[in-house]
C-alpha cells in the first residue's frame, strides 16, 4: 500500500511562514511533496527570472532544513502534477491561488487533468489581505473605486492569525526526481547585466522578514512623506518579496497592527489595501493588462514612436527625474513609486505613447513585476482605468523633481553626467545659461541630451488628443 503523500505545489508563496497551502497539506497526510513547476505559458521577464532563482535557491534550502526536497520541474502543470500524483500515490494537490488570468487557466485544465486520476487540486487564499469573491457593492455589485473598496475592507473582520512556520515538513521517503535549477537558466549571461540587482537585493524569506521588521520598527514611522522622497531610504522596498510571495501581506498587516496606527503607518496599510484592490480587479476584469477599463479610451489616437520609447527605455530623454527614474530601474530593477508615476505620465502624456508599452516594458524590468499591480497602476496613469487620475491631469516632471527631489540627491546618482549642475538648474538643464552649463561640464545633445519633447507642448499635444477622444466617444455613444 502506498504512503500517504500529498503534494505541495508552490507558486507565488516561496515562504513557510503564514503558508495555507502548506498547513492544509500537512494536515492531509503524513508526507508532503514540495514542488515548483516552471510553468511553459507563464510570462515572467528578465529581472523576475534573476529573483525567481534566488528565491528558489533560498526555499529549497529552507526546506530541506525541514525535512523535505524540492522537486523543480518545467512544463504544464496539467500534464506534471498528474504524472507526479500517479508516482507518488499522492490524491490530492495543495495550492495558494493566484490571480492571473494565465494562472487561473492553468488551474482549470491542472483540476481537470488530476480529476481524471481521481486526485483533486485544493486552493487556498494566500497572496491577499481579503478574498475578493466576499468583497462587494450593498447591491452585490463589484466595487469600482478605491476609497469605497477600502471602506469595505476596513469593515470587515481582520485578516486571520498568520500561520506559523511547521517545526517539520516530512517529505515522502522516495523523493521524486527534479530539474537542476541552473538547468533552467533564469540568470542573465550574455551579458551578464544583474549586477546591480545582486548589489541591491538578497531574495529569500528570512532577508524578507528581516526587511519587514526593519521598516515596521523604523522608516514607516515618516512613511507619509518619505515615500514620496526617491532620494531617501524611507520605503519599505518589500514590493518583490511581496510578489513572490517570500513574506505575506497578512503578515505585514497583523505586524502592523500590534496597536493602535499612527497617521504614517495608515497610510502604509492604506498600501497593503491598494495592493488588495489591484488583485481584486485583475480577478474580477481580467482584460485589465490588456484594455483599458474605461470604454471611451479604446480609440485613442496613441504616437507610434519606437525611437522615443527606446530613449525612455534607455534614460535618455533629456528629462532628468524621468531618466533617473529609468536607470534605476535598469540598475536596481526597482524603482522609487513617485518616480514610476512621474516617468509613467511623460510617457503615456507627453510622449503621447501607449501605456501598454510602458507597462510591458516594467514586467521585463521590474523584480516586482506583479501583473496586478502594474496593470493597474498604469491604467491609474493613463487615466484609461476605473478610479483612475483624470487623462487631463499631466505631471510636470521639472515641478516633481523640484518638489520631492528638491537636493538632487536622486538626479545625481543616477544621471551623473549632470551632477555638478547648481540645483536651480538640475530638473531642467536646458534652462541653464550656456556659462553655467560649460562650467559644470554640461554640452546638451552631446554630454546629455536636449529634451525628447518640450513640455509646454507635449501637455498640450495630450490634452488635445484627450478631448477628440472623449467628444468622439461621446458622439458614437
Amino acid at each position: 500500500m502506498p504512503t500517504p503523500v500529498t503534494i505541495l505545489w508552490f507558486r507565488q508563496d516561496l515562504r513557510l511562514l503564514d503558508n495555507p497551502a502548506l498547513e492544509a497539506a500537512l494536515l492531509a497526510a503524513p508526507h508532503v511533496a514540495p514542488v515548483y513547476i516552471l510553468a511553459d505559458n507563464a510570462p515572467i521577464g528578465g529581472a523576475a527570472r534573476w529573483w525567481l532563482h534566488h528565491s528558489l535557491q533560498a526555499l529549497s534550502a529552507a526546506l530541506n532544513a525541514k525535512g523535505a526536497a524540492l522537486c523543480l520541474r518545467r512544463g504544464d502543470p496539467a500534464r506534471i502534477l498528474p504524472e507526479l500524483a500517479a508516482e507518488l500515490g499522492a490524491a490530492t494537490v495543495h495550492t495558494n491561488i493566484c490571480s492571473e488570468p494565465h494562472w487561473r487557466r492553468i488551474d482549470a485544465t491542472t483540476e481537470a487533468a488530476l480529476a481524471k486520476l481521481g486526485a483533486r487540486l485544493v486552493r487556498h487564499r494566500a497572496a491577499t489581505l481579503f478574498d475578493p469573491d466576499q468583497i462587494r457593492t450593498k447591491t452585490g455589485g463589484i466595487y469600482g473605486m478605491y476609497t469605497p473598496f477600502a471602506n469595505a475592507v476596513r469593515a470587515m473582520r481582520p485578516p486571520p492569525t498568520p500561520l506559523k512556520t511547521p517545526d517539520a515538513i516530512p517529505g515522502p521517503p522516495n523523493s521524486p526526481a527534479s530539474d537542476k535549477l541552473d538547468s533552467w537558466h533564469l540568470l542573465p549571461t550574455h551579458p551578464d547585466w544583474a549586477c546591480g540587482l545582486r548589489t541591491t537585493w538578497a531574495p529569500g524569506e528570512e532577508t524578507a522578514r528581516q526587511r519587514g521588521r526593519s521598516f515596521l520598527r523604523g522608516a514607516v514611522s515618516q512613511y507619509d512623506t518619505g515615500r514620496n522622497l526617491p532620494g531617501q531610504d524611507l520605503t519599505s522596498m518589500l514590493s518583490p518579496h511581496l510578489h513572490f510571495g517570500e513574506i505575506s501581506a497578512n503578515a505585514l498587516w497583523h505586524a502592523l497592527h500590534r496597536k493602535p496606527l499612527t497617521p504614517a503607518e495608515n497610510v502604509y496599510a492604506a498600501e497593503l489595501i491598494w495592493r488588495d484592490f489591484a488583485n481584486y480587479l485583475l480577478w474580477h476584469r481580467p482584460r485589465l493588462p490588456d484594455a483599458p477599463l474605461r470604454p471611451e479610451f479604446e480609440n485613442l489616437p496613441w504616437r507610434d514612436d519606437p525611437e522615443g520609447l527606446r530613449a525612455w527605455q534607455k534614460g535618455r530623454t533629456g528629462v532628468p527625474i524621468v531618466d533617473a527614474g529609468m536607470r534605476q530601474l535598469w540598475h536596481t530593477g526597482w524603482m522609487h513609486n513617485r518616480v514610476r508615476m512621474i516617468v509613467a505620465s511623460f510617457l503615456v502624456k507627453h510622449l503621447l505613447i501607449d501605456w501598454r508599452h510602458g507597462a510591458a516594458w516594467f514586467m521585463d524590468t521590474l523584480v516586482d513585476a506583479d501583473l496586478a499591480a502594474n496593470s493597474a497602476n498604469w491604467q491609474w496613469v493613463a487615466g484609461t482605468g476605473i478610479d483612475s487620475q483624470p487623462f487631463f491631469r499631466v505631471f510636470n516632471p521639472v515641478s516633481q523633481g523640484e518638489k520631492f527631489d528638491a537636493d538632487g540627491a536622486y538626479v545625481r546618482r543616477y544621471v551623473p553626467e549632470i551632477a555638478a549642475l547648481p540645483d536651480k538648474f538640475l530638473h531642467a538643464p536646458w534652462s541653464a545659461p550656456p556659462l553655467v552649463l560649460r562650467q559644470a561640464g554640461v554640452e546638451l545633445g552631446a554630454t546629455y541630451p536636449t529634451p525628447l519633447v518640450d513640455l509646454a507642448a507635449g501637455r498640450q499635444r495630450a490634452l488635445e488628443t484627450w478631448k477628440r477622444t472623449v467628444q468622439s466617444a461621446a458622439k458614437a455613444a
